[in-house]
């Protein structure tokens, strides 16, 4: 099946963002994408200072045009991630909609980002932003999905689940900046990948050098066997590729790693 990853130039205005966004959907199911994903904060500014002033109710402004848009294209719409309000807190949440617009799945991050690293980058979200407490998954005819968003990549123990759990295609939106992003965003993907036997997918926001902050972008495929087979420049661009599931069986065929586990020595486990 088709995957598009829409790596969207986000502006300030939210009407405009949305309007983009389901413009280029669109425009990925005309080519034939039968998956679609958004990136991280596609409706605002990526910013402790923005999340609050952009927050939705799910559903809400946002949600509902993915939703319509899902149904309108037939399509599985990862919506990227939008500040979410619930209950005096706010979250940084993915929502998911199949070919009838229904919400298959809402993903919170799981991990906040708070990290300092001197003289290149400070940031702390768990300022004005609550951690999900889930993981999140949803089936497709094509395979299952499992979801992170962008710092959730970083935390091997969370794709191993998602592949124990028969995940074959795991998607993360993420925002990785100008430092972790040339060190360590295809680095991820690809240990992701090869650990777990796994396609991944990262959609980042297309990079703007005037924005408070600086995305990555490099929106990213990597293959079961840990090959980049579809990447994306800076710019805003829509990547398409062709998730092959008879190959994903090839590799954990020739190398059985999932059967070869010494479960009697160690485990990772999900905690209800």
């Amino acid at each position: 099946f088709r995957l598009a990853l829409i790596q969207l130039h986000v502006s300030a205005a939210k009407s405009d963002n949305l309007q983009r966004a389901c413009g280029l959907v669109r425009e990925a199911s005309a080519k034939g994408a039968k998956v679609v994903a958004l990136p991280e904060c596609f409706n605002s500014p990526y910013g402790t200072k923005y999340f609050k002033e952009y927050a939705e109710n799910i559903p809400g402004e946002s949600t509902e045009k993915l939703s319509e848009v899902a149904k309108e294209c037939g399509i599985y719409l990862i919506g990227g991630s939008i500040p979410e309000k619930d209950d005096g807190k706010l979250y940084n949440t993915c929502a998911v909609f199949g070919p009838d617009g229904a919400m298959l799945a809402k993903h919170r991050k799981v991990h906040l980002f708070d990290i300092n690293i001197p003289g290149k980058i400070q940031f702390k979200e768990s300022e004005t932003l609550s951690p999900g407490n889930s993981l999140s998954m949803f089936d497709t005819p094509y395979c299952k999905v499992g979801l992170g968003i962008c710092y959730d990549i970083r935390f091997a123990e969370m794709a191993q689940i998602y592949g124990q759990q028969g995940c074959q295609l795991l998607i993360y939106p993420g925002a990785f900046n100008l430092t972790t992003g040339p060190a360590h965003w295809e680095l991820l993907q690809r240990g992701r990948a090869v650990d777990n036997q796994v396609y991944v997918a990262t959609v980042s926001p297309a990079r703007d050098e005037k924005s408070s902050y600086v995305a990555w972008g490099h929106s990213t495929v990597v293959n079961p066997w840990g090959e980049v087979i579809a990447k994306a420049g800076a710019e805003e661009t829509v990547v398409y590729t062709d998730i092959d599931m008879k190959k994903l069986a090839e590799i954990r065929q020739q190398i059985p790693i999932l059967s070869q586990k010494r479960c009697d020595l160690y485990a990772v486990e999900m905690r209800k």
